[in-house]
């Protein structure tokens, strides 16, 4: 079973497959069909039974304070040196859990109803996803990606939220790495676009959340005819805003100064379908449960200009404003 939110008309699609094709009988799905209305009424009913979610004890981090600002030193290095202009660095926290991961997930998206949001229970761990930022959309021969680079609060009046926007579109730490990941990204698209159809429809846009404003651009571009999703996916898997540029060499300096691999962290959550579509994201703000531990990875784009305590201190902010949901 997979459910959709259809956004369009704000209303929950069940979607029923059916495996055993030879033996369909429409009878026997619209058995099935009742089964599952009856079963999503049982679990809305039983929902508020379930053990609130909750984190007793300190949490742990993969870095300590001096090594994650020895990260950042050794980046801002290889930048010096022409290896690369930008690379996101991440630290993962460890948090003792307890209860329900599915009202934590309901509690993430209460206060951050973000436009990827999922939550996918794997048997031994379970996925916790509030992410805001589209990897890649296709629909038929058209594409589409959508990198964030940038964020601020939202501020408590409209004056603030005009000062915070206008100083988000100012900033120009991060309209060096939207430009720069934006960049990387039309020339992604371009290994499996039509020549001359990759264009960026726009740049530095500013998109209103709940609690925050990102800093948007969108790529879009046109395919040939007969490019499969693979095509796609071998041309631009994984997304350029959470490893830099150039990105292959990117990837290597994070895999040598992050000291735990990122599982799932910047991968993708979505759907490849048959008929010619797909809409992935870009899972950040994405926690894992296993056990009684809650795993949560943040990180952010370093340049040059980067100043290292603030960005340790961006981390823990992160951090610490997840924790506060569990407390």
């Amino acid at each position: 079973v997979i459910i959709t939110l259809d956004r369009d008309n704000n209303h929950f699609v069940l979607n029923l497959v059916e495996t055993d094709i030879d033996s369909f009988e429409q009878d026997s799905v619209s058995d099935k069909v009742e089964r599952l209305i009856k079963w999503s009424r049982y679990w809305h009913s039983h929902l508020f039974n379930l053990p609130e979610p909750v984190s007793k004890g300190k949490y742990e981090t993969n870095f300590t304070k001096e090594e994650y600002i020895g990260a950042i030193d050794k980046t801002r290095d290889y930048i010096r040196h022409g290896h690369i202009y930008q690379v996101n660095i991440s630290q993962r926290f460890t948090f003792p859990f307890e209860g329900s991961d599915y009202l934590l997930f309901r509690k993430l998206f209460r206060l951050n109803p973000a436009s990827f949001f999922a939550y996918m229970n794997c048997g031994d761990f379970t996925v916790l996803s509030t992410s805001p930022e589209r990897f890649i959309y296709r629909n038929g021969d058209y594409i589409e990606t959508r990198p964030i680079k940038g964020t601020r609060p939202r501020g408590k009046t409209s004056d603030e939220d005009e000062k915070l926007q206008r100083e988000l579109i100012e900033s120009w730490k991060e309209d060096a790495e939207l430009s720069m990941i934006v960049d990387l990204l039309r020339n992604d698209l371009g290994k499996v676009c039509l020549p001359g159809t990759v264009k960026v429809k726009e740049h530095k846009r500013i998109e209103a959340y709940q609690n925050v404003f990102h800093l948007v651009s969108i790529v879009e571009g046109r395919l040939p005819e007969h490019c499969r999703h693979m095509d796609i996916l071998k041309a631009v898997f994984p997304g350029g805003s959470i490893t830099g540029c150039p990105k292959v060499r990117a990837m290597e300096i994070i895999e040598e100064l992050e000291t735990v691999k990122r599982n799932i962290y910047t991968g993708s959550i979505g759907y490849v379908g048959l008929n010619g579509t797909m809409d992935l994201n870009i899972a950040i703000r994405t926690a894992i449960r296993k056990g009684d531990k809650l795993y949560l990875s943040v990180g952010g784009g370093i340049v040059y200009g980067s100043e290292p305590e603030a960005e340790y201190m961006e981390t823990i902010h992160k951090g610490e404003t997840f924790l506060q949901l569990l407390s």
